[in-house]
């Protein structure tokens, strides 16, 4: 019921063939869903628990496959009515991704690719990462009794990230350059050592996280948002959410599409730049620099793919300083007691920012995606903060410093 297309120069490869671009021409490789053979209701889907394998006739593994879940996804979709008055904006969502099991998206591309992994025969598996994607394949590796090998560029992890992947038993190797350097070794380690790779360029790991799109619309009572606003670093999810609410579309579970809109931090925009030189693929930035450190890649491998989707659904890309990022995290989170990691306030920065522009008609009922949550990355939230304030333990001293703060 599924193939592998190259996006590229549209050849079609069997599904148990274990490559990650196209032998051809180098190409993305996408998976082909024959729709027409889908025959799941809204009404058998409402009768399901949410979470990713609620949409499990959508996603292309086997019938017989053994499936490894965190029970990921059902996240949290909260209306955020202080911000929508605060940016004067008709509806206002956000679709928290940190509270998957591992704090981040990440989980619903694993469940998935992880279930893979084990269907193509692996014994082992690998990605480069800047945190998250290396603590989500650490943790769905374990349930599968799978060897696990993440390269991360030396420096540029969140503690918080680091230490799941260590936790769960991953065998860490820091890089001395940065993740794009580290992509490009893991994927070669992988086609000469037989190790299965999990990184985004990989085509069924998309499959999972194109349920984020599936959840947003779900949660909506099946109404599809004007616009859903996403962090863009190695542009996995961009794509997969258009990917599956195409499919969604193509089944008739929904009549209409959204615009997705791309948020990059300035240090690191590529794909921001490709897209306004109207370029189908991007220009490196050889020395990405961000607090973002989600989103700190310079050569994104899905670009085409995230390119293609802005620009079918009308969308628009953005870049955002990391003082507007910062500015967005603390706003997001004393507004809505929401806690969000850096990478992820970029889509609350860059709708303040197209909103202010005139880009998006404060009309629109908008969707941000906050993809991790803010203990991914605590160093920032207390370097950018102001110190703690001291205090004798003396009840009177203690009431002087209260009332000043009040």
């Amino acid at each position: 019921m599924f193939d592998l297309r190259c996006i590229k120069c549209n050849a079609y490869y069997p599904p148990e063939e274990r490559i990650y671009t196209c032998p051809k021409c180098g190409g993305l490789l996408e998976v082909v869903l024959e729709i027409d053979k889908i025959t799941v209701t809204k009404k058998e889907l409402d009768s399901r628990w949410m979470g990713v394998w609620k949409y499990r006739e959508f996603m292309p593994v086997s019938e017989t496959a053994r499936i490894i879940t965190l029970t990921e996804g059902g996240t949290p979709l909260h209306v955020v009515s202080n911000l929508r008055e605060d940016f004067r904006v008709k509806e206002l969502y956000v679709k928290n991704e940190g509270a998957n099991p591992t704090g981040s998206f990440k989980d619903r591309g694993m469940t998935l690719g992880v279930t893979k992994a084990l269907e193509l025969g692996a014994s082992a598996v690998a990605c480069a990462s800047t945190g998250n994607t290396s603590a989500s394949l650490a943790a769905f590796a374990a349930v599968a009794r799978l060897s696990c090998i993440v390269l991360l560029p030396t420096g540029k992890t969140a503690m918080g990230k680091l230490s799941q992947a260590i936790l769960h038993g991953a065998k860490v190797i820091a890089i001395e350059g940065n993740f794009d350097d580290a992509l490009e070794l893991v994927r070669q380690a992988c086609d000469e050592m037989n190790i299965y790779l999990l990184n985004s360029v990989n085509p069924w790991r998309l499959e999972g996280q194109k349920s984020l799109g599936f959840e947003i619309v779900d949660q909506l009572n099946w109404d599809v948002p004007d616009r859903i606003i996403v962090p863009v670093g190695n542009c996995g999810n961009s794509s997969a959410i258009w990917k599956g609410l195409k499919e969604f579309h193509a089944h008739g579970f929904i009549d209409k599409m959204p615009k997705i809109t791309g948020i990059q931090a300035e240090g690191a925009a590529p794909v921001v730049h490709a897209y306004r030189d109207g370029l189908d693929d991007v220009i490196p930035v050889e020395n990405p620099e961000t607090i973002a450190t989600a989103i700190r890649i310079g050569a994104p491998v899905s670009a085409p793919k995230t390119l293609q989707a802005v620009r079918e659904s009308g969308g628009v890309m953005e870049a955002v300083s990391d003082e507007e990022i910062l500015a967005a995290q603390r706003l997001l989170a004393k507004r809505e007691g929401i806690g969000i990691e850096p990478a992820s306030a970029s889509t609350i920065a860059g709708l303040k920012k197209l909103l202010e522009s005139g880009e998006i008609d404060r009309d629109e009922r908008v969707v941000c995606v906050a993809t991790g949550h803010a203990l991914k990355d605590p160093e920032i939230i207390i370097k950018s903060s102001p110190a703690p304030i001291t205090c004798e333990a003396d009840i009177e001293k203690l009431k002087k410093v209260v009332a000043q703060l009040l």
